[in-house]
């Protein structure tokens, strides 16, 4: 694949896409948030196994790109239905595991864009910040539904009010994200997260996303419901047998994904 504001590379079923528009700490304009729709709904296909979603220079990514205006005022109920929502719900209906390596700064929407990633992995010198109210907004990019249910709603309320910034450790103490490392560390550490992911059962991460996803709404009958529905097409997959045999003739299990 090749873009123009991300940047796309696939290594060992690792595919890495790049934020890269580093001129503006990576803002999301509309070409970008097409491009990156459009590449995490075609990754499956490409031979990806697992996606990692980082920025290009010194930020994550800053949020909405307030310039992008298309020669007139925006409208932001358009904006978010029809571009901000296909993007988040690519990310969490992706069949792979979607790695957010937060490198820098990860501001408004930009902030609730990681959030949405299914595991964040954070240079310690990354912050998060419910920039809204600053400008005058409320937060969005799924952000009023993803933050109470991961630190509580106190916490979501005055990350929200007060748009402070949020540092990388101060976010894992809060169980914001998965983990913050020394900066010299970061690379390899996402890298091998990354690795992991993509010699795992990817059939299995597809329906523990979406089994966990489930949960956040459902009923326990109806999440019970659910699990089964997914053991079963797990248990019917070549990533179960082999699991299996490699457990009982004491070897790593070479999963092939289906």
């Amino acid at each position: 694949m090749t873009h123009q504001t991300i940047l796309y590379s696939q290594t060992d079923g690792v595919g890495l896409l790049t934020l890269n528009r580093p001129e503006v700490m990576n803002a999301l304009n509309r070409r970008m948030r097409a491009e990156l729709t459009a590449a995490i709904t075609a990754a499956p296909a490409t031979g990806a196994r697992v996606l990692v979603l980082t920025g290009a220079g010194r930020a994550f990514c800053s949020g909405q790109d307030l310039t992008d205006t298309q020669g007139g005022p925006i409208d932001l109920e358009k904006v978010l239905n029809e571009e901000y929502v296909p993007l988040l719900r690519a990310i969490a209906d992706s069949p792979l595991p979607v790695v957010a390596a937060v490198n820098g700064a990860a501001a408004g929407a930009g902030a609730n864009l990681a959030l949405g990633c299914d595991v964040v992995i954070a240079a310690e010198s990354a912050s998060f910040i419910q920039a809204f109210t600053r400008i005058g907004l409320v937060p969005d990019a799924g952000g009023t539904w993803l933050l109470p249910r991961q630190v509580g709603l106190a916490r979501a309320m005055g990350a929200m009010l007060f748009a402070e910034r949020i540092p990388a450790t101060q976010a894992v103490q809060w169980g914001m994200i998965w983990e913050a490392v020394p900066d010299a560390a970061f690379p390899a550490q996402w890298q091998a997260r990354a690795a992991a992911l993509a010699k795992g059962p990817t059939l299995a991460y597809g329906q523990l996303k979406a089994a966990l996803r489930a949960g956040l709404e459902n009923g326990y009958a109806d999440q019970l419901a659910v699990e089964a529905r997914a053991q079963a097409a797990c248990g019917a997959s070549a990533d179960f047998r082999e699991g299996v045999a490699a457990f009982l003739q004491k070897r790593p299990a070479r999963f092939t994904g289906t």
